[in-house]
């Protein structure tokens, strides 16, 4: 019998890679994906294709009544999307306040609720440096807690990208065959990327490492 799991899948390179290996391990995948009135909302117009493209159950959270309780990040519009690799003032400015908390505790929720065991998200090391909630303390902290809270059908969190660096995600994903040319990344969210924004530059330093071009530039 298959593994079940739910897998937080936003469309980026990382929780793609993370479907197409969840599925090439073996689970049985549900995805969800969150609007959170994110000014690249193309995100989840890809998380949906590559869900349909693989026959993976998947389901967009509407969560964009939030938004004005989560500050004036340029996430969500409300300040200039940074023209620079991720600095320490360029991470300040596209933070989401405790937003993979939040993600993690409705998806947790939403596996109970399905018996489903496992919720997987693609936090990685380069995030790690960036950003609290994709640190492994983070993920330790929040594990047991996640347990404990779901103790009628407990669920456990997993991280597996979480001592992958970012091109170490994109070489698994080329050797699964992950079409890269289907997800976003770009913060803007405009017809194409910017490639100046902190993850237009991290994704293209990730193929440049694997010595690939991304599809996604390459059309």
């Amino acid at each position: 019998m298959k593994m079940k799991a739910v897998l937080i899948l936003s469309g980026g390179v990382d929780s793609t890679t993370l479907l197409y290996k969840m599925l090439a391990d073996g689970y049985e995948v549900t995805a969800l994906t969150f609007n959170y009135a994110q000014r690249h909302k193309k995100e989840i117009e890809c998380a949906s294709r590559i869900a349909g493209l693989l026959n993976v159950p998947h389901q967009v959270v509407d969560l964009s009544g939030i938004a004005g309780l989560l500050g004036d990040s340029a996430l969500l519009g409300k300040k200039e999307v940074p023209r620079c690799h991720y600095t320490e003032d360029a991470a300040r400015q596209t933070v989401v306040p405790n937003r993979n908390m939040i993600m993690l505790s409705i998806a947790a929720g939403f596996a109970e609720a399905q018996e489903v065991p496992e919720v997987f998200y693609a936090a990685h090391r380069n995030d790690s440096t960036i950003y609290p909630d994709c640190r492994p303390e983070f993920v330790e902290a929040l594990r047991p807690a996640i347990r404990m809270g779901t103790a009628w059908h407990p669920v456990e969190l997993k991280a597996p990208f979480l001592d992958l660096s970012k091109a170490e995600i994109v070489k698994l994903g080329l050797g699964l065959g992950v079409p890269y040319e289907l997800t976003w990344s770009c913060y803007r969210g405009e017809a194409q990327p910017c490639l100046e924004c902190p993850t237009c530059i991290e994704r293209m330093e990730a193929f440049t490492l694997n010595n690939a071009i991304d599809p996604l530039l390459g059309r």
